[in-house]
């Protein structure tokens, strides 16, 4: 029996696994987009808005989830570097931002916070598409592609798989028979990518159901085990070093606090103190536990637009 038999077979037991991992994953970083010609990112007129429908694709051959999860950070340091960067906490390992970001966070002081807000780890999901329509940039359509998004898109995807309400039928998106289109609306809000008005339209078999030309593009999936292969990511001692070239603390151990996840879903405000980077911060460890409980009720950053400005710190740390 072929992979795609297999995966047709099976489907009808996917849509459950993939909410129990979706919740996991809502309570990936392989290459930079600015050099990853697999990865499609809608385009926005001047007046910052755009439209593109596309289609959800499920797991390729050998992976169990049609999506990657992975965070990265990308910030200028008072040196003028920058520091652009897939955390080690993707692939759970210790990450020594993540450290310094906790100590920050412990320290109790709002300068201390406000950095480690400007610092903090970047939640993205990659998953397969096909771009059905995309008006900016038609020669896209009917592509096999990456998409790379936040949280807000992922848990419009949670929604359709598991309702709110009795009357909704669990959709899964990602099926080929019974899934759907994704209709992206995206407008600026604030000077910032909004895609709150982005939604799934009717449930449809993909390209009509048939099964010749689904195979031919399951057969262009693509692996995504790349975005959490730990020989993409720098060790823990290469991001400390590069770390202490970014906030000019060459030599310097930075942390070695507990970890304490940032979650903020604000914009990040401006840091009030840039030397705060290299203060010593005399709190001890052991407060971070009381600390965290403030920590939780905040969530990862959720940068919608980080498909284009992640680009453009990704050249710029390039250049350094």
């Amino acid at each position: 029996m072929s992979s795609f038999q297999e995966l047709k077979k099976n489907r009808s037991a996917g849509i459950s696994k993939l909410i129990a991992q979706a919740e996991k994953a809502s309570g990936g970083g392989g290459e930079k987009s600015y050099t990853d010609k697999r990865l499609w990112s809608p385009a926005v007129d001047k007046a910052g808005n755009g439209y593109a429908v596309i289609r959800f694709l499920p797991a390729a051959k050998g992976e169990e989830l049609p999506w990657v999860r992975y965070w990265d950070h990308g910030f200028k340091g008072s040196t003028g570097r920058w520091y652009i960067e897939n955390s080690l906490t993707s692939i759970g390992q210790k990450d020594p931002l993540a450290e310094l970001n906790s100590k920050l966070w412990n320290s109790g002081r709002e300068e201390d916070k406000d950095l480690a807000r400007q610092r903090k780890r970047r939640l993205h999901y990659v998953v397969n598409i096909m771009v059905i329509s995309d008006p900016s940039n038609p020669a896209n359509d009917g592509k096999v592609m990456l998409f790379k998004f936040g949280k807000k898109i992922f848990d419009k995807i949670l929604d359709l798989m598991q309702p709110q309400f009795q009357d909704e039928k669990p959709v899964n998106p990602f099926d080929f028979w019974e899934g759907c289109e994704f209709k992206l609306k995206i407008r600026n809000v604030e000077g910032y990518r909004n895609y709150d008005k982005s939604e799934f339209a009717a449930a449809a078999p993909f390209l009509g159901g048939d099964e010749a030309k689904l195979e031919a593009v399951y057969d262009q999936l693509f692996a995504l085990k790349d975005f959490i292969d730990p020989k993409n990511y720098k060790t823990y001692a290469e991001l400390e070093r590069k770390l202490a070239e970014v906030i000019g603390e060459t030599g310097q151990v930075l942390s070695t606090a507990e970890n304490v996840d940032l979650q903020d879903n604000n914009t990040p405000s401006p840091t009030k103190n840039l030397r705060a980077a290299a203060a010593p911060v005399k709190r001890e460890a052991a407060a971070a536990p009381q600390m965290a409980t403030a920590a939780q009720s905040m969530s990862d950053s959720d940068d919608e637009d980080d498909n284009t400005s992640l680009s453009y710190f990704a050249k710029l740390a390039k250049e350094d």
